[in-house]
């Protein structure tokens, strides 16, 4: 069992708003969290049962005699008339007078797509709050499975199946189900060899800027459709594109964004890699850690930060910028190699933003300054310093990796 990082953000969302939508794909844990964090005396529908959608065929009248209580929806893309029935519920509940529940009424569940998310936010306006559940990252499982963790991605099956064998055969059913049964749920009329072929593409481009026309050309579609393709994955939380940086500032700046599978495990699934030393070997291994530390750090990053990356035609590139609300930078380079070292490009992308904070990921233990101002850190430590920020939600659960001699500033 895992104790997940946003437990905590889900509950403070609950005390505040009368309906949290919680996000992610399937299978990464959204129903688990859910029924943990509700009441013994919670009522629980899955959409995707013909019997819980049979008892929801009046959602209004059904849904009124569970107001005392918290109601968890799973999968709640099934049921569109829902929303609009929320709405009427929850500005019900808001005018029952004082002592009534106001906050705290619906838990709901959904596989992420596009349509969820337009739907409910504008039925729901200011009533929802919406937070996206990640896959299992570094902070929530103990440090011996943070190899696994990268080879096998962070799906909790994947990770915890009982040899490397078993993992790759859950990640290649979790891929071929997605294709059948789910995208076709979402977008009907996409081929599923097609949409396989177009996402192992990406697979190949992992951490690079894409062009959206050469995929189209090379897979043999218009490029409205390989557009369409690549925002249905995006939706679905299966791939990031990671916007470039701009400005007025007169540079000439990649417009491109960047792509990433963002579970390491389907990357690897997608690429054939089955083990850590078919992975070391692998041409992506550089990509695949990039795209990991990425992911990672995003996953405990506070909501509000924007994640851009920055490169110019004249070389000067930055992995991921993080920029804070009032404008404050700071600028990430990843890197596979023990003892790191910083290209000049990263120091020209520096000298035109003028980041506050400048780190290396590497996969090391040691935090240590490099050219004075730049630190470099592993992994866990960098997230744990983005943990702090976030505003203390989560309590640390596990300690620094032994041997590692550097903790967030405020606790040194």
């Amino acid at each position: 069992m895992f104790i997940r990082f946003i437990t905590a953000e889900v509950q403070q969302a609950l005390l505040g708003s009368p309906a949290v939508v919680l996000l992610g794909p399937r299978q990464v844990g959204k129903t688990t969290l859910a029924l943990e964090l509700a009441q013994a005396d919670a009522a629980y529908f899955d959409l995707e049962s013909p019997e819980d959608r049979s008892r929801l065929s009046n959602v209004e009248q059904t849904l009124r005699s569970k107001q005392d209580r918290l109601v968890v929806l799973d999968e709640v893309q099934r049921l569109p008339t829902l929303f609009e029935a929320l709405r009427g519920l929850i500005d019900h509940a808001r005018r029952n007078g004082q002592g009534s529940r106001k906050t705290g009424l619906y838990l709901l569940l959904g596989s992420a797509s596009l349509d969820l998310i337009q739907q409910s936010s504008e039925t729901l306006a200011g009533r929802v709050a919406f937070i996206e559940l990640s896959g299992l990252h570094r902070l929530e499982v103990p440090d011996t499975l943070w190899d696994d963790l990268w080879l096998r991605g962070g799906f909790p099956e994947s990770l915890t199946a009982p040899n490397e064998a078993a993992s790759v055969r859950w990640r290649r059913d979790f891929t071929r189900t997605y294709l059948e049964r789910d995208v076709a749920q979402f977008a009907p009329r996409i081929a599923a060899e097609m949409l396989r072929r177009f996402w192992t593409m990406l697979a190949h481009l992992q951490a690079s800027t894409v062009n959206v026309a050469q995929l189209a050309r090379n897979l043999g579609v218009d490029t409205r459709t390989a557009g369409g393709y690549l925002d249905l994955l995006t939706d679905l939380l299966l791939v990031r594109r990671l916007a470039p940086w701009h400005n007025n500032q007169g540079k000439r700046l990649v417009k491109s964004p960047k792509i990433y599978i963002r579970d390491s495990g389907l990357l690897h699934s997608l690429l054939g890699i089955t083990n850590m030393d078919s992975l070391l070997s692998h041409p992506v291994v550089g990509a695949s850690w990039e795209g990991h530390v990425v992911e990672s750090l995003l996953a405990v990053a506070p909501p509000e930060v924007q994640p851009t990356f920055y490169r110019s035609s004249a070389g000067a590139e930055i992995d991921l910028l993080l920029t804070w609300p009032g404008g404050e930078h700071w600028a990430i380079e990843v890197k596979r190699s023990t003892t790191p070292k910083v290209e000049r490009g990263f120091h020209s992308a520096c000298d035109d933003i003028r980041p506050v904070k400048k780190w290396v990921i590497y996969p090391g233990t040691e935090c240590y300054l490099l050219d004075d101002d730049i630190q470099v850190m592993p992994l866990h430590a960098a997230m744990r310093e983005l943990e702090d920020r976030r505003g203390g939600l989560r309590r640390r659960i596990f300690a620094v990796a032994e041997g590692a001699n550097c903790r967030p500033p405020n606790e040194a």
